[in-house]
């Protein structure tokens, strides 16, 4: 017998090295440690390019030019609607009312800029960290897990940024209370442009939450169905806050939730079909 094949053998009876506690603690520390180095790494290089960031990146949904404004109109006019959905963004001063906000703020959105860059990266990470826990059977079943996520995660990011941020800002700025002048800090357009983006990232997850949950057996197909029309209703109600007064722009934010919606219902009838058949009455054969 060939002793490379020896040794295979060995090395397949011989028993697993468990790990203790304090090793689980020391890996993990490990993988938070390489998972923070790369949100730094896409950090530094967003600060030192600070000037890009702000005016492009974090400004660009209040600018007259940016396009969503720009391709909403042009979609309007080929549609022969004319300037329906043309619309002036409306102008944003911001002001700065601490002596280091300026400094902050900066750190702080190259943080939050570097932690979505990093993001795909961050859940491999996580991957690593619980995969060995798992069972093979978990484990093959989970195939391809940090792709979806991070296809999904940047996914709601990207709609949050050039749907959801720029109606919003323009609804929220054009707001006023008579006699009082609206004029907002830099501090919080930011907390706004965060809490437009990031949420909807993992909101967009929720396709892989619901396949989490059905696969334990928490959530069936015919629940989500029972709760459809109150998730329209929710849906409804916050696409006709955060977008114009017209039909067409709310259905630009209504379709892409709603449409996530029913895919969450497919997987979890994909995920336990059985659920499904609970409704249809089973013939009963009666004895001759």
């Amino acid at each position: 017998m060939p002793l490379d094949q020896i040794d295979v053998d060995q090395e397949e009876k011989a028993p697993a090295k468990e790990m203790s506690f304090l090793d689980h603690l020391e890996e993990l520390r490990w993988h938070i440690l390489r998972s923070l180095t790369a949100i730094s790494v896409f950090g530094i290089v967003l600060f030192l390019n600070q000037e890009w960031m702000f005016k492009v990146l974090i400004f660009g949904p209040s600018r007259q030019d940016f396009i969503t404004y720009r391709a909403l109109c042009s979609f309007s006019k080929s549609l022969g609607l004319g300037d329906t959905m043309c619309f002036a963004a409306t102008e944003v001063n911001l002001q700065t009312i601490g002596f280091a906000e300026p400094f902050v703020t900066s750190m702080w959105v190259s943080f939050v800029v570097g932690l979505v860059l990093a993001a795909p990266y961050v859940l491999w990470e996580i991957w690593r960290f619980v995969s060995p826990g798992l069972l093979p059977k978990e484990q093959k079943a989970a195939t391809g897990a940090v792709f979806i996520c991070s296809f999904l995660f940047l996914l709601g990011v990207v709609f949050g940024y050039f749907f959801m941020a720029p109606f919003a800002i323009n609804f929220l700025i054009g707001y006023t209370i008579p006699g009082v002048t609206n004029v907002p800090t830099l501090n919080s357009y930011i907390n706004y442009m965060v809490m437009f983006t990031l949420p909807l990232g993992l909101v967009f997850e929720l396709p892989v939450v619901v396949y989490i949950l059905a696969r334990i057996g928490l959530i069936t197909a015919a629940d989500m169905r029972a709760f459809r029309r109150q998730a329209i209703v929710v849906i409804l109600i916050v696409a006709g806050i955060i977008t114009p007064p017209d039909v067409v722009s709310q259905m630009f934010v209504t379709i892409p939730l709603y449409a996530l919606y029913e895919i969450s219902i497919i997987i979890a009838r994909r995920v336990a079909p059985r659920d499904d058949d609970d409704d249809v009455p089973t013939k009963q054969v009666t004895p001759s």
